[in-house]
């Protein structure tokens, strides 16, 4: 019988992550992947004959600074620059779009002179408020019902952060932290294509609307996350998500990290209330003394261990996640690049967003409250074969898409729905970029079930679970264990379900890491 310090279940960005800062700390580390390439829902693929597109995540907007100094990520072939940096394009029909350069629109253009002052100062709050939060998000919560040290130093840091912002300030941030983003922005902006694109941003990837309370806490999440060393700067990676991925892996395979593809584990081994092992789907059985599950919490809670072993009040927690997805991935293989309305050159190699207005957004969330799909569907478009021509074939273009509302449990069935919402989603296309429809060679459309199915993701859900007031922080996965432990010992989690959540940060990986290091694990 094989044994290993540890087992990481799940070869994502986080179980890579997880399985390299373990390696480097002198642990022998194994990472089990059920499908055949690591990487999960951050791989590059093939999607039709010549044409490779970033799976779900296509653009890298929060990869934790410490994730890359700590694996040397740069030094492994991740290349991270303020020049990478793409705009935010707010497309109309109405004129000419409204573009955010640099970070997070460091610059403004489009917009009047009025509505450019606005801006940067509203820009410059958000920034400061999300900056309180910041460093909540790269730590392990604090363990309220059994204070450290260290746990109290950390509330201590953010309620002095807090103070620093001076009394106004201090007011605005506790006022504003669990109001709707459409509140917000129709006080400090008139322009609706830019609040059109912050309502979208607040509540891409969630069953919110710009309109549902809390959602301002969205846009804060992305603030808080960095890209080359600035909030909110978004980066379309040479060679798709995957070049994240290679480095992580290089990174890992230099500290000694074993990895088994097409290894779908089976259980996980719990003797006298101890994880110990991990058997395979083909009977095989790993020990180790560490178990790592960097996959969703409620597979590793129910499929992988078993409800028996849990008491019910932390069965009943788990089973009351909210994980059901909203947004769908459309990839397209296109003969030519297309042409969108009064976007200039820079502005296709970019990040394009249907969001006209929140009054669109909040429109086409209400939807999916019922199991419907939206007819009018808002998207984050990206056209990364132009800053890449490896992904495409000479003179044809990749057209990555991620598209709200999509609900996990259409009403009438996706087998039925799955070409209707296809037409509402080129319908859209075809009003921003015309001319688009005439030049698809394949198009795939991946609907919460299809994710779910492919990246085994329960509810197609990306970032394993709804990130909501009350499911973040201290109550990530769950209320009471929120810091990587479980009730199991020796089993960790370290998926998108913990502490700070989805989006390709590292951060769960990194920190739950850390945590079994700090315990000796």
């Amino acid at each position: 019988m094989t044994s290993f310090d540890a087992i990481v279940v799940g070869g994502g960005h986080n179980g890579l992550v997880s399985a390299a800062v373990l390696a480097k700390s002198g642990r022998n580390v194994l990472v089990l992947e059920a499908a055949g390439d690591v990487g999960g829902a951050a791989r590059t693929e093939e999607f039709a004959p010549g044409f490779r597109v970033s799976s779900i995540a296509h653009l890298l907007n929060r990869l934790h600074p410490d994730v890359v100094t700590t694996l040397e990520l740069e030094k492994h072939g991740l290349q991270i620059a303020r020049s990478a940096f793409v705009p935010s394009v707010a497309l109309s029909t109405d004129g000419p779009p409204l573009v955010l350069h640099g970070a997070y629109g460091e610059v403004l253009t489009g917009a009047s002179p009025t509505g450019q002052t606005a801006w940067k100062d509203l820009r410059a709050q958000l920034l400061r408020y999300a900056g309180i939060l910041k460093p909540l998000l790269a730590r392990r919560p604090p363990d309220l019902s059994g204070m450290s040290l260290l746990d109290t130093a950390s509330l201590g840091q953010t309620a002095l952060a807090l103070k620093k912002l001076g009394k106004e300030d201090m007011r605005d941030f506790l006022r504003v932290l669990l109001m709707n983003v459409a509140d917000l922005l129709d006080e400090q902006l008139s322009d609706d294509r830019l609040k059109g694109l912050l309502a979208f941003d607040a509540t891409l990837g969630s069953h919110l609307g710009p309109r549902s309370p809390t959602s301002l806490l969205g846009l804060y999440y992305r603030l808080a996350g960095e890209s080359g060393g600035a909030a909110g700067a978004q980066i379309l990676p040479k060679g798709g998500m995957g070049a994240v991925i290679s480095a992580i892996c290089v990174a890992a395979e230099k500290a000694g990290v074993t990895s088994r593809t097409n290894t779908p584990a089976a259980r996980i081994i719990v003797e006298k209330g101890r994880a110990v092992g991990v058997a395979l789907a083909s009977g095989e059985e790993i020990r180790a003394r560490t178990i790592v599950s960097a996959i969703n919490p409620a597979t590793t809670v129910f499929d992988l261990v078993g409800p028996l072993e849990f008491d019910t009040g932390f069965i009943r927690k788990v089973k009351n996640i909210r994980m059901n997805g909203d947004a769908a991935k459309l990839n397209l293989a296109l003969d030519r690049p297309p042409q969108f309305a009064g976007v200039d050159a820079a502005g296709h190699k970019g990040r394009l967003v249907i969001a006209p207005s929140p009054d669109h957004v909040e429109r086409a969330f209400n939807p999916s409250k019922y199991g419907e799909f939206s007819p009018e569907p808002v998207m984050e478009i990206t056209l990364p074969s132009l800053a890449d021509s490896s992904l495409a074939p000479d003179g044809a273009c990749v057209l990555s898409a991620v598209v709200q509302y999509a609900p996990y449990a259409l009403r009438e069935g996706w087998a039925s729905g799955r070409g209707k919402f296809l037409n509402a989603i080129m319908a859209q296309l075809e009003t921003y970029a015309p001319g688009i429809g005439k030049t698809v060679r394949h198009a795939e459309l991946l609907t919460p079930a299809d994710i779910e199915a492919r990246y085994r993701m329960p509810g197609g859900h990306w970032h394993h679970g709804e990130l909501q007031a009350d499911q973040m922080l201290m109550s990530r996965p769950v209320a009471g264990w929120s810091g990587y432990d479980t009730p199991i010992d020796g089993l960790f989690l370290a998926g998108a379900g913990s502490h700070p959540g989805g989006g390709v940060s590292g951060a769960p990986g990194l920190n739950a890491a850390r945590r079994i290091i700090a315990m000796k694990g």
